[in-house]
């Protein structure tokens, strides 16, 4: 056991992020476990089986399926990896998505809502506290569901769409129809993967995110050219694979040119470059509100960046400064 030397109060019970960053730190010092010592051995057996198919169940199906370990008896080897997106397409409190347009950073797009994770109402900050997922899934998910009623009981008619609406979703998979050469799609999505977790892992620094920009862009250029070797169709999951690799670039190149371009530290994002004491005059604990108090929008058509600023006003609760953790 490693995190009675990090938290000798909570030590296992420690906040994930917070247990996600001493796991990283025990791998890069060495002490990981296997041939190349690059994970840590989760040891549940001790709570028993009963316990462990009542109260874990999914985690004991995944032992056994992806690992093959049977975690009633054996423990399981595991590394930090995503967990949650902080981020995701800019909602309002209704499930609407906004975007800047005329001047107005919060221009709602009629009839397009996002709602779970893959939304963002901005509510979390740059660190979710643990099971606030629910906050989007309930709450936003219950406001954006009476909003569509109530947009569509007061707008019944949409507009008529245009006549190329479905030309690029068309010429995607026309693409992919005529593209029998080419990488597999699981090779680049691993190759993603790899990427991410390198570059824009528990620990970064500038060097290494920006080398990330570098490499993922190579990985847009390798999506580009996906091949479709298996053409059926009929549940076809080569092709569903060559889609998803799309997505996953536009997410992956999100995530690595934002957090090049933020030169600080803040919740998740921790960069070694930018560290600074609980006591330093401008950023404490490396957190520049001066400079970077605002949220970063990524623009998938020109990969580019702009910003707007964060919301908080009215402030019905006091905002509590940065100050070290301690567990």
């Amino acid at each position: 056991r490693f995190m009675e030397r990090y938290a000798p109060t909570l030590k296992d019970l420690a906040p994930r992020d917070f247990v996600s960053r001493s796991m990283d730190q025990e791998i890069k010092e060495g002490r990981g476990c296997g041939p190349n010592k690059d994970y840590i051995l989760l040891k549940l057996d001790h709570l028993g089986a009963e316990t462990i198919h009542k109260r874990l169940p999914s985690v004991y199906e995944i032992g056994l399926n992806f690992a093959n370990v049977d975690i009633t008896k054996e423990p399981i080897p595991v590394v930090p990896t995503i967990h949650y997106q902080m981020g995701g397409i800019p909602t309002n409190i209704h499930g609407q998505v906004v975007v800047q347009a005329g001047g107005d950073d919060n221009h709602v797009v009629n009839g397009l809502y996002a709602v779970g994770e893959c939304s963002c109402v901005s509510v979390h900050g740059a660190n979710r506290l643990g099971t606030n997922s629910l906050l989007d899934l309930l709450v936003f998910g219950k406001a954006a569901g009476d909003h569509i009623v109530q947009f569509n009981q007061q707008t019944p008619h949409h507009k008529p769409l245009p006549a190329n609406a479905l030309d690029l979703t068309l010429a995607r998979l026309n693409r992919l129809e005529q593209a029998s050469d080419g990488e597999y799609a699981q090779t680049i999505a691993n190759d993603i993967r790899t990427t991410l977790q390198t570059h824009a892992g528990v620990f970064r620094t500038q060097a290494t995110m920006d080398e990330g920009v570098s490499k993922v862009a190579e990985l847009r250029e390798r999506v580009n050219k996906v091949g479709l070797k298996d053409h059926s169709k009929i549940f076809n999951t080569a092709r569903v694979e060559a889609l998803e690799v799309e997505n996953l670039i536009e997410v992956a190149q999100a995530t690595m040119v934002s957090a090049a371009a933020r030169k600080e530290c803040r919740g998740a994002h921790t960069v070694e470059d930018y560290e600074h004491p609980a006591d330093h005059p401008t950023a404490p604990l490396g957190r520049d509100d001066v400079n970077w108090l605002k949220h970063t929008l990524w623009h998938a058509e020109t990969n580019s960046l702009t910003y707007k600023p964060v919301r908080l006003k009215p402030l019905t609760v006091e905002t509590i400064p940065p100050k070290v953790r301690t567990f």
